[in-house]
């Protein structure tokens, strides 16, 4: 069995703005990490991305809505650190079920496709 083969389909949800702003499984999963971590800097690392990608997401996120997504201090005594709001948490929350849904309503599709996919297709080189 192939790479491919042993892969199902994943629907992936991405909103996008009028203004070119977009919302995805990326930020979403900087979100995580930053809860888990309590860092920018941190998150950014277990995304195998630099604190300044991070740092620009995340600002990106608290200038697309009118409440901050992330609050962060900078460091002192204990050091800075990061943390989600209660509407960063919520937009997480929200955007995870959206997710679900989305994989609910195309199940059916999802199956079809599934069924119809050449899993031979990367052996026709």
């Amino acid at each position: 069995m192939t790479d491919s083969a042993a892969k199902t389909l994943v629907p992936v949800l991405r909103i996008s703005f009028p203004d070119e702003d977009r919302l995805g499984h990326g930020k979403m999963e900087l979100l995580e990490h930053i809860r888990q971590t309590g860092s920018i800097s941190a998150a950014g690392r277990a995304m195998d991305m630099s604190y300044r990608r991070a740092w620009l997401l995340v600002s990106e996120m608290n200038r697309m809505f009118n409440e901050q997504v992330v609050e962060s201090q900078r460091g002192g005594q204990k050091g800075g650190g990061a943390a989600l709001t209660p509407f960063g948490e919520e937009l997480l929350e929200r955007f995870r079920r959206m997710e679900k849904t989305v994989r609910t309503s195309l199940a059916e599709d999802l199956a079809w496709l599934e069924a119809k996919r050449n899993l031979q297709q990367g052996e026709h080189g």
